[in-house]
């Protein structure tokens, strides 16, 4: 018999589980294939954490993967003697967040370790703060981002208030498979635990903090207070987890005129109004677009679901809405922080900002310009942070300018190590405010930075593949192009092959090999002759192969055509 057969079997005969949990399994034991996703393999527990869908399985996020992990995190507590200290721990939106929640502190609490629960659905930067601000050793937030409703997910952090390092993944995922996952024995009870003091329930006294230290950060927020009896927004946040925060964050700068997206106000892990709970995408702005042009709003702002991501449109000179990119808003944010905090006497000698390799080129153009350090980073907020804390040793806290991502993530304050679209949401409408003043919207200084800087545009293709033929095709596909690097792609030759699994950048005119000076990590990193770029890496959060392009060109139109070349190339790459 099967492995997985055999623990699809173990499963059902458990008497752990509930009666709809086993007609679940019931439902499924004629599919083979869904039976191997499910019970063929227990969730990596990677730096990134556990994401999967809500069904019953080894392969999934249910109540007993959790207490499974967090097993392996009470161990990392343990080995670490922070028992005292404890675990902060929030949830956003999603079906079962609570759920998952509570049961984590209920394993804590059973092995004897403190936690501190919010009372309800918090943002992601929030739950970064608290563990700083508690004094907690860890942090547990369960979250799937962006995911569709079927996901769910398990972030675990450290004491900085960043994702865990490695290392310490490492320990938790080791720990827990000593542990069998429908073990429930020792797990306390969530009433009692409170009632001993083992779990801590933070409240609405808890966000007066948190929001003291975002609204800390604006730079120049008497700016929103001088335009705003004109300046109008429209917010959303999806069903999410800002739906309280942003709103109170835009009063307490100033804003008097916002007006919300009322349907998507309350939150809701099914969702209901969109297809998919990511502001990336611009259908998510329908609602928000339909409100703005009858108010007559500049602005309209979405959140994720654990709002830690943040999109935007705006109205061009013409009066339509259009899309401002995560690499756009990156380069905007950026040049505004620079030049407001240097107006302001912000700006320290040592200044620094931090982006992912692979968000825009454009912010190396906006850094040497204005005489700044810029760090390249891996993907993943937490190299961001760990960024922030080499700086913070050196007693350099106060040089951090901006951190960011493509995928809409921003940080201008050190009260947390994650991208915060509290924050972020904050900042962009003071900029917004700025360039009221001076009669222009985002679209327009947007088109300023093009004309200073050169035109600079990015692209992301997804290449899903999904099932249990997905898993295996993405690692062929990666491993093909180890082994056949491409020669040219859009007809622009490869000058450099950096491989950050291996740890080595190859300049392929010469032969000589470098080293990424980065941690080991499944991308590929293509340098043209002409300086564009393309990244090929899997996503670590869906099915998917992700393939950046990052492209410079003195007009648009040039930028166009260069990109649309690059991405037929690259999509061939993946044809193995």
């Amino acid at each position: 018999m099967k492995n997985y057969q055999l623990e699809y079997e173990k499963w059902l005969a458990s008497d752990k589980l509930t009666e709809s949990e086993r007609n679940e399994l019931l439902s499924i034991q004629n599919d083979e294939e869904t039976k191997e996703l499910r019970f063929g393999a227990p969730m990596d527990f990677g730096t990134a954490g556990l994401r999967s869908t809500m069904y019953m399985g080894i392969g999934c996020m249910n109540r007993f993967t959790v207490a499974h992990t967090t097993r392996g995190i009470a161990a990392l507590i343990k080995a670490e003697g922070g028992e005292s200290r404890g675990v902060a721990i929030a949830y956003d939106s999603r079906n079962h967040s609570e759920e998952f929640a509570r049961v984590s502190a209920c394993v804590l609490a059973g092995a004897g370790i403190k936690s501190y629960i919010f009372n309800g659905l918090r943002p992601t930067p929030e739950l970064s703060y608290a563990v700083r601000e508690t004094g907690a050793l860890a942090g547990i937030n369960i979250t799937a981002s962006h995911n569709p409703k079927e996901y769910n997910g398990y972030k675990a952090y450290w004491e900085d208030g960043a994702q865990l390092a490695p290392e310490h993944a490492s320990v938790v995922a080791n720990e827990r498979n000593k542990f069998d996952c429908l073990d429930t024995d020792g797990i306390a009870d969530y009433d009692e635990a409170v009632k001993s003091g083992l779990i801590t329930v933070l409240d609405e006294r808890f966000d007066e903090k948190y929001l003291d230290e975002v609204v800390a950060t604006a730079i120049n927020p008497e700016l929103v207070r001088e335009v705003a009896d004109t300046l109008k927004v429209v917010y959303t946040p999806l069903h999410g987890a800002g739906y309280r925060l942003v709103p109170e964050v835009f009063r307490r700068i100033g804003l008097k005129h916002l007006y919300t997206v009322e349907s998507q106000m309350t939150p809701d892990g099914d969702f209901p109004t969109v297809k998919k709970p990511n502001p990336e995408y611009p259908d998510v702005f329908t609602d928000g677009i339909e409100i703005a042009n009858r108010v007559g709003s500049d602005l309209v702002i979405a959140t994720d679901p654990d709002s830690d991501r943040v999109g935007v449109m705006t109205r061009t000179k013409s009066g339509e809405f259009v899309t401002i990119s995560g690499n756009q808003m990156g380069a905007l944010l950026l040049d505004y922080a620079i030049s407001q905090r240097r107006l302001l006497g912000k700006l320290p000698e040592y200044a620094y900002c931090v982006k992912s390799i692979v968000s825009t080129d454009m912010a190396y153009k906006i850094a040497q310009n204005n005489g700044i350090k810029l760090h390249d980073v891996l993907t993943g907020f937490k190299f961001i942070g760990e960024t922030i804390k080499n700086y913070e040793k050196e007693g350099k806290a106060d040089g951090f300018v901006l951190g960011f991502e493509e995928s809409y993530g921003y940080l201008l304050g050190t009260y947390a190590r994650d991208k915060d679209a509290v924050e972020g949401s904050m900042m962009i409408l003071e900029m917004t405010a700025y360039y009221k003043k001076q009669n222009m919207t985002l679209s327009d200084a947007l088109e300023a930075l093009y004309e200073k800087y050169g035109v600079y545009g990015e692209k992301v293709i997804d290449i899903y593949m999904e099932g249990l033929g997905g898993i295996e095709k993405r690692r062929r596909i990666m491993q093909s192009l180890r082994d056949n690097a491409p020669v040219s792609i859009g007809g622009v030759a490869v000058a450099k092959v950096g491989d950050y699994k291996k740890g080595t950048v190859l300049t392929v005119a010469t032969g000589e090999e470098v080293t990424t000076g980065q941690p080991a990590s499944d991308v590929l990193y293509y340098t043209l002759e002409n300086e564009d770029k393309i990244i090929v890496r899997p996503s670590g959060t869906e099915p998917k192969i992700k393939i950046y392009i990052l492209a410079h060109a003195n007009d648009k139109d040039s930028l166009l055509k260069k990109a649309e070349l690059y991405a037929t190339d690259s999509r061939k790459m993946t044809e193995v």
